[in-house]
């Protein structure tokens, strides 16, 4: 029941997050110190299966405001939707920084019971239902059966890992709707802001090319950390996230 589970939290960051005309997210560096500003909203799991929510909070960094990122023995995204979804094209860009100050060692993508990221930011397509391979699509009616909202059929995280290697590609061990790109990783030295600047159209193809030839439109940004799995603690940065038509 855990692709239930991220199902309904992540029909809750369509539901609950005010969606907005506006391509690229308000930005940290402009922001008050405290809560992340309007319209991004911080979601947790739904009340049965809630945990620990993850921290996001505006914070002064060495002069700088950005987003801090902390995950204690917890789950949570920081998200941000766009209404209409915006089209996504072969020059669309996303843009952010970021650093990793403690990581989670014992993190493993190829397993449900370790799969947790010490920072990520994802990206929801609108893609058509239809596109879903026949045996998962049953599965994914069956869970938008039991949620009012509609579900992400296609959502693109780019993580800051730590086994994998960078460029490493997979599916999220618990639902093939989440596609993983490894930008980080052990090796990538700890309190440093690596800048990333990812082309939307190519990363898509790579992630769900398979699946669709034409790039759907980008309906939300989701920032995240996790270490419910591991019951560890990291913590992390994240700069402004631009959308680059």
């Amino acid at each position: 029941m855990r692709w239930l589970t991220w199902a309904l939290a992540a029909a809750l960051s369509f539901a609950l997050s005010p969606w907005v005309q506006a391509a690229s997210p308000p930005a940290f560096s402009s922001a008050p110190t405290g809560a992340a500003p309007a319209p991004w909203r911080v979601i947790g799991l739904p009340e049965r299966y809630a945990k620990p929510l993850t921290q996001f909070e505006v914070v002064d960094l060495a002069g700088s405001k950005v987003l801090r990122v902390k995950a204690d023995q917890s789950w949570g995204t920081l998200a941000f939707g766009s209404s209409p979804a915006l089209p996504v094209t072969p020059q669309t860009t996303l843009k952010w920084r970021w650093r990793l100050d403690q990581g989670l060692p014992a993190a493993d993508l190829s397993r449900k019971d370790t799969e947790d990221a010490a920072l990520k930011v994802c990206v929801s397509f609108d893609m058509s239902a239809d596109l879903i391979p026949s045996g998962e699509r049953a599965l994914f009616k069956f869970v938008q059966f039991f949620s009012r909202d509609k579900l992400p059929t296609a959502t693109l995280c780019y993580l800051w890992a730590q086994k994998e290697a960078v460029g490493h590609i997979q599916a999220s061990p618990v639902t093939n709707r989440v596609r993983y790109i490894v930008l980080a990783n052990a090796n990538t030295p700890l309190q440093t802001w690596v800048v990333q600047e990812r082309n939307l159209y190519a990363d898509f193809l790579k992630a769900f090319g398979h699946e669709a030839s034409v790039v759907p439109a980008r309906s939300a940004i989701i920032i995240g950390a996790d270490s419910d799995n591991t019951r560890s603690s990291s913590l992390g940065y994240v700069g402004d996230v631009q959308h680059i038509p």
